[in-house]
């Protein structure tokens, strides 16, 4: 007599589809069987990265195919997005959701799979109509996401806007922050502005800084737009691109 086969492993497009894969093979019911969820799957993105579900079965010990006692089901928890918070406006919840969902699904496929996403709507500047989605990425190893100089961060925040905007077919103004760094990052480059202001005041020689991304010189140029003593000027090509501080009366000179 053939020996009964009691553990299998089984795939399916998601984690039921392969419960009930694995279930067909053994020729027993549910009630009967551990189950452990190898591989939740994913669905992908646009089908990048997608992958089918795996779980093992397995039968009961004191169990057969033959006589399968009642038994409660074993429950499986299969991970919840976390829920785009309250504060936004009813109108703006189907893009937070989308854009919170797109970038989730990012994060997974790049094994941050525990990483949340926090969304909420920025502050409007002065004369700001359309201040963007601020989606806030905090979890155990994401800080890798903020790159040198925020690079890797800009990546994502540029595949995040490209994705989101597919789906909802139009312009999405979003922007991606790791664990606040955005934020912090604003604040020193005001300090950093205002104390070569006052070098290039004290000196009255122009003050050159380092290259910067264009949201970082925007940064310093909001920062000292109405500084009565010094201006401030971008030069440069490209990744180069740098801001210079001048004092007015060597601009006023120069003009």
């Amino acid at each position: 007599m053939a020996q009964v086969e009691r553990v299998v492993e089984a795939v399916g497009e998601d984690v039921e589809a392969a419960i009930k894969e694995g279930l067909a093979r053994l020729g027993v019911d549910r009630d009967v069987v551990e189950i452990e969820v190898l591989d939740d799957g994913s669905r992908g993105l646009f089908g990048l990265g997608a992958r089918e579900a795996h779980v093992r079965l397995t039968i009961k010990s004191e169990t057969t195919p033959q006589q399968a006692p009642v038994a409660p089901a074993e429950p499986i928890d299969l991970p919840v997005a976390e829920p785009v918070p309250s504060v936004l406006k009813k109108e703006e919840k189907g893009e937070a959701e989308i854009s919170q969902g797109v970038l989730l699904e990012l994060l997974a496929l790049m094994g941050m799979e525990t990483a949340q996403v926090d969304v909420n709507r920025a502050e409007p500047a002065v004369g700001e109509k359309d201040p963007p989605l601020v989606l806030d990425v905090r979890g155990p190893g994401t800080d890798v996401l903020i790159g040198r100089r925020g690079r890797t961060m800009a990546a994502l925040q540029h595949i995040t806007r490209l994705i989101v905007g597919r789906e909802v077919e139009g312009r999405v103004h979003l922007v991606i922050d790791v664990d606040g760094f955005k934020a912090r990052r604003e604040k020193s480059l005001y300090r950093l502005a205002h104390r070569m202001a006052e070098q290039a005041m004290r000196t009255d020689r122009t003050v050159v800084l380092e290259p910067m991304p264009p949201h970082e010189r925007r940064i310093i140029h909001l920062a000292l737009r109405d500084h009565p003593n010094v201006t401030t000027e971008s030069i440069g090509e490209r990744d180069r691109r740098k801001v210079t501080i001048i004092p007015r009366d060597q601009s006023a000179a120069s003009s």
